[in-house]
């Protein structure tokens, strides 16, 4: 499709040229439209036809595009029709019929330009996360250096609070990492010697010391610089139908207009049909709804990032969900607390809020929040403190000495498990939540269980989904265990966990290669490849990431996920209102060249009849603006 000002793609003088004159555009196009108007009238003072001002503006543009388009590339496209048609009926004096192309056209090419594809920062941002330094010893001594002369074998020390560099295996220390960068989980995974950390995460707490194993081009976060990449180049982009039917519309029209020419031997005639063949309808038959159904989808909070985003999403059989964040909140809150003493399960929630008061670790946070939540108070501080790096905390409390943490913690600190306690905290780990146990003067006292909540409108979306025939599949990084618990939740029997990012992608693929179009709906940087890579992408706006986001055909600005029923909808809808549009403005164009022949229609009666069309398609399109199924 030609541009309003220009073609696109020719080279970076041109592109800015066209950049600059696109913020012009609405006024062009409204000082043209006063033109046209007036040009229908005999105003005798003025000095010229100001319909030379839309043929100025908005016509001049059109043909110099099509010039360009046919002498470097040989692009056929709409625009050569209406630039034959505009010179032609300059040529015979019908002036207005030209005005009046140029105007639509270039209202056409605005349209559509307003709902193609925005200028995205993914790739850039995924970069930002890569450290430009770390620290590694070498021969004793610690330095800093470049990320990127990072060689294999290196030992790095990385501290609390930094991202890591490369990709390897930690040799001395304990930590939390938080790897939602990779795998989307909500909560920080324990790491111990022996353990393997990627590049792009960030430790948590304490220091520890690694030995590199995959350095540069080869680490897990410039891999997935890299699907991003390949994903966003994979994906085809529709053309305007306009365009693609180009070719065989300019030679059709071409040849019945000089057919006739011939056989009648009258030029006004040939220019006629060649002003009535001009796409003007067909040109606004897609963006006009388009631009309707983005304004209806944000009103329910619906971001709509890609023009083409509903037609693609019209024909999507399968819905993948991400886990962490897209079906749950996307972090820890207490669901449960369990005593296995005669303390009473308020005052171990005091308990441990008071030991945790202190720590920094999301875990910590979630249960101090949950006792401020329900008590409306904060828990008093503990009288000594310590952070234990993998393990949990440590506290003194009105001289009672408490752990709060993993079984290792207690273990270690000699403090025993029954057979009860275990039991009961498996039961609660097989559902995917994790369990902090609560030590207290040297027995197990109970534990507080944490987990990803369920948002209250996932079940019902998935039903709601499934019941418009697609598919639903859930692909989470997490692990098996918790996967199936929240998929079991929302009736989702496809399950595939334990994903990286190239997992992810590798699903996508292997659900389009079976000729399976797939949407994508998921939050976090690991999900941004996928989202790529899917028929259409949806992201979390509220809780995802800036990357996932810019990643995204469509974004959720405020996580409600309960709209997406009414954004398939839409998607059908929408498509279901171009193809009548396309179908009414070629039956109207097929009628006036049946008149145009034997010469019924002069070249301005014919404009305004294929005017008439175009505003018809308008008219059409607008009733998607508070269109929703009920």
């Amino acid at each position: 499709m030609y541009t309003p000002w220009g073609i696109k793609g020719r080279n970076d003088n041109l592109i800015q040229m066209i950049q600059n004159e696109e913020k012009r555009t609405p006024f062009f196009i409204g000082i043209s439209f006063i033109a046209v108007i007036i040009s229908l009238f005999d105003f005798r003072m003025l000095p010229f036809d100001t319909a030379w001002v839309a043929i100025f503006l908005c016509g001049v543009p059109i043909i110099k595009g099509a010039v360009i388009g046919l002498v470097t590339e040989f692009d056929i496209k709409a625009d050569v029709l209406v630039s034959i048609a505009l010179v032609a009926a300059i040529i015979i004096g019908e002036r207005f019929a030209a005005g009046e192309i140029a105007l639509i056209m270039a209202l056409g090419a605005y349209l559509e330009e307003r709902t193609v594809a925005k200028a995205r920062a993914g790739i850039e941002k995924l970069v930002s996360l890569t450290p430009a330094t770390a620290r590694v010893i070498r021969n004793g001594e610690e330095m800093i250096m470049p990320a990127e002369q990072i060689r294999l074998g290196d030992t790095l020390r990385v501290l609390a609070g930094e991202t890591i560099a490369v990709d390897g295996v930690i040799t001395k220390g304990q930590t939390s990492v938080d790897q939602s960068v990779m795998t989307g989980e909500s909560l920080p995974v324990d790491k111990g010697e022996g353990d393997e950390v990627s590049s792009g995460t960030v430790n948590q707490f304490g220091t520890f010391e690694m030995r590199a194993l995959k350095v540069g081009e080869d680490s897990s976060l410039q891999r997935m610089i890299r699907l991003v990449e390949s994903a966003d180049a994979g994906k085809a982009k529709i053309v305007g139908l306009a365009d693609r039917w180009a070719t065989w519309i300019v030679v059709f029209a071409l040849l019945t207009a000089v057919a006739t020419w011939l056989f009648t031997g009258e030029v006004i005639r040939a220019v006629t049909i060649l002003v009535v063949f001009c796409p003007c309808a067909l040109v606004l038959a897609t963006p006009t709804a388009i631009m309707a159904s983005i304004g209806n989808a944000t009103k329910y909070g619906i971001l709509i990032r890609q023009g083409d985003a509903l037609e693609r999403l019209a024909k999507v059989k399968r819905i993948a969900f991400d886990k962490t964040g897209t079906l749950t909140h996307g972090h820890p809150a207490v669901t449960k607390i369990r005593s296995f003493v005669s303390i009473s399960e308020e005052e171990l929630l005091e308990i441990a809020a008071s030991a945790e008061s202190l720590s920094e670790h999301p875990l910590g946070k979630a249960i101090v929040s949950y006792y401020k939540r329900e008590k409306g108070k904060k828990p008093d501080a503990p009288e000594s403190f310590c952070m234990i790096p993998g393990r949990g905390v440590y506290g003194e409390i009105g001289g009672t000495k408490v752990y709060a943490g993993n079984e290792a913690l207690l273990s270690e600190n000699g403090i025993f498990f029954g057979g009860e306690i275990s039991e009961s905290a498996e039961g609660e780990r097989a559902d995917g939540s994790t369990v902090i146990y609560l030590g207290i003067d040297g027995i197990t006292a109970g534990y507080v269980v944490l987990s990803d909540t369920l948002r209250p409108d996932a079940a019902i979306t998935v039903k709601q989904i499934q019941n418009s025939g697609m598919k639903t599949v859930l692909l989470t990084g997490d692990a098996t265990q918790a996967a199936a618990h929240i998929a079991g939740s929302v009736g989702i029997t496809d399950l595939h966990s334990n994903l990286l990012p190239e997992d992810k992608l590798n699903a996508i693929a292997n659900f389009t290669a079976r000729g399976e179009a797939i949407c994508m709906v998921g939050d976090g940087i690991n999900d941004a490849p996928a989202l790529k890579a899917a028929q259409v992408g949806i992201a979390m706006g509220g809780i995802g990431s800036d990357i996932a986001i810019d990643a995204a055909d469509i974004v959720l600005v405020g996580d409600d996920i309960k709209e997406i029923p009414h954004l398939l909808h839409l998607a059908k809808k929408t498509t279901k209102t171009i193809h009548i549009n396309i179908a009414a403005s070629l039956l109207l164009n097929f009628a006036a060249i049946a008149l145009a022949i034997p010469g019924l229609l002069n070249p301005v009666l014919g404009a305004l009849v294929h005017n008439a069309g175009s505003v018809a398609v308008i008219i059409h399109s607008s009733m998607l603006l508070n269109w929703r199924k009920h």
